[in-house]
């Protein structure tokens, strides 16, 4: 019998794969690919426009750091017992250490085109110190400020070594290796809108000046600038001059013909061309010295409180590093730059209680969103500014006439800048996945808490600067108060924490570590040392710890 062969069944062809849904985006318009650089830019970090052009926008970078130290002396100066020359004064140490320290910033530190500006975090610790001595009797009011002076130095002096260890040590960097787009977003933009009560609040001292200023700067450099292709690179770059001059102008008329002659106090006070009396007390020339006020006061209560701000311009100043960074067309700072800066800026902080300033620097937030405002991050447009911050800090006279613009043309303005800065931290989402979930929980509650945390503290503190801590220990006080006013260092707090927490590894692709962590090695980027490289070649004689 033959054997039947037995032949498997046909086996059906498999299905044709379904066609991909449609791209839906596609079908209304474009979409945008993330772009590591502004190409909006006119000149980058590296390159500079004429010299005319320079001079004019460094003058420019002056005035707007300008009404930080002049609203800082204003407010600190009255309560120490200083009178107007006593004010005076101040505003020129604060000018002169500015100076210095953005040159030493610009040249050896980050590189970056910042302005090293006189920050608030310093404040509730000068605050407290002035508390204590506000029981003590003096000879007279001005030998108060004097020995507060003197205790402010020594606090200064004392208090920069926090931030010259967690720099030179690579503290700082080991620190910032543990950022992410998603902590850098609620960072940036906290540095901007944590500022918000330097805005309209404070316009609003003065709405007859402040926002008549805010009207015409919007006006001037977004609308008329398109009229003609001239006007456009005129008003772009220097409309922001031309406005101050219109309306600090139209303040001197008002001022001239008594329209704030019957008011109340307050308004005469920031409304007022002739209030700040400076021109009448400023002295023609002056140069800063080491130790002006006398020997340096060294209190371990008061050390303290100075620390807790010094940590605060470190967390302020790494946010405004980041967004100058990306206005100027230069890749994130590395960890290793970020900590060679805040070892300057610590330096910087030792030298400013050396000479005698009111209060230590960061990194200046209302210059960096000029750099957005202008489309120019040059670092050598801020070098230049330095010669105008230096200048004006020695020829008393003609540094209060600029010093007296009032205050609200100022605020006016900030509310422009620091709106810019903002918006630059929320551009950096594009390099993570902003449709994680994940994602949109850090970021959210980063956000969050980094406004209302600082609003609760600045809500519950005292005039006096006694903030909502109050245990027996006032340097505890001082330290906790100080940290958690601030908006930024907040953000990085809960930020870091719940981003290398919350599925860090298994999400590292959503978090845009891909992308981000080769910016963090010395050689990660080609560009790292076209950006950061010191000049002269420096690095080649310098230990690497310091680079």
């Amino acid at each position: 019998m033959g054997e039947t062969a037995n032949h498997p069944p046909p086996v059906a062809p498999a299905p044709a794969p379904a066609p991909p849904p449609p791209n839906l985006a596609l079908s209304r318009g474009p979409t945008w690919t993330p772009a590591e650089q502004l190409l909006q830019l006119h000149y980058c970090i590296h390159s500079n426009p004429s010299w005319p052009q320079a001079l004019l926008l460094g003058f420019q970078h002056y005035i707007v750091m300008l009404g930080t130290t002049v609203l800082i002396a204003t407010t600190l100066v009255p309560q120490m017992g200083g009178n107007h020359g006593d004010k005076a004064r101040v505003i020129q140490s604060l000018l002169f250490m500015s100076g210095v320290n953005t040159l030493l910033q610009t040249w050896f530190g980050s590189r970056l085109p910042t302005v090293m500006n006189a920050s608030f975090a310093f404040v509730l610790p000068v605050l407290s110190i002035i508390n204590d001595y506000t029981d003590r009797v003096f000879p007279s009011e001005h030998e108060r400020f004097i020995y507060t002076m003197r205790t402010i130095q020594g606090s200064l002096i004392v208090s920069s070594f926090i931030n010259i260890f967690l720099g030179y040590s690579k503290s700082w960097g080991s620190l910032t290796r543990l950022f992410s787009p998603i902590v850098i977003v609620p960072v940036v933009c906290l540095v901007g809108l944590g500022l918000f009560m330097r805005g309209f609040p404070q316009l609003a001292n003065c709405v007859q000046i402040g926002l008549l200023m805010l009207i015409l700067l919007v006006i001037t450099q977004q609308y008329l600038k398109r009229i003609h292709p001239s006007m456009n690179h005129v008003l772009e770059k220097f409309a922001l001059l031309i406005c101050i001059a219109i309306i600090w102008g139209f303040a001197a008329i008002l001022t001239v013909a008594g329209a704030y002659n019957n008011s109340k106090e307050r308004t005469q006070t920031s409304c007022r061309t002739d209030r700040s009396y400076l021109m009448s007390s400023a002295p023609w020339i002056k140069i800063p010295y080491p130790f002006q006020w006398g020997t340096p006061i060294f209190r371990a209560s008061h050390v303290f409180g100075m620390m807790g701000a010094a940590l605060v311009t470190s967390a302020e100043s790494t946010g405004t590093f980041f967004a100058a960074a990306r206005i100027s067309g230069a890749t994130p700072p590395p960890a290793h730059v970020l900590s060679r800066s805040i070892g300057l800026q610590g330096i910087g902080m030792l030298l400013e209680g050396i000479f005698g300033a009111a209060v230590g620097t960061t990194a200046s937030v209302e210059n960096v969103g000029l750099l957005g405002l202008t489309h120019i991050g040059s670092r050598r447009v801020v070098q230049i500014s330095c010669g105008f911050m230096i200048f004006f800090s020695i020829f008393g006279k003609f540094g209060a006439f600029f010093a007296s613009i009032p205050l609200p043309i100022f605020a006016a303005i900030y509310c422009v800048l620091f709106g810019i800065v903002a918006a630059v931290g929320i551009s950096f989402i594009q390099f993570a996945n902003n449709n994680s979930m994940r994602n949109i929980y850090v970021l959210g509650v980063s956000l969050f808490l980094g406004i209302s945390v600082p609003q609760y503290f600045i809500m519950n503190t005292a005039p006096d600067g006694h903030g909502p801590v109050r245990t027996n220990a006032g340097w505890f006080n001082d330290i906790l108060n100080t940290i958690f006013s601030s908006a930024a260092t907040v953000a990085i707090i809960v930020g870091t924490i719940l981003d290398n927490t919350l599925e860090a590894k298994h999400a590292a692709n959503d978090r845009g570590m891909p992308w981000w962590v080769p910016f963090q090695n010395r050689k990660g980027d080609v560009r790292n040392d076209e950006f950061y490289g010191l000049p002269l070649r420096i690095n080649e004689y310098m230990p690497t710890r310091f680079l």
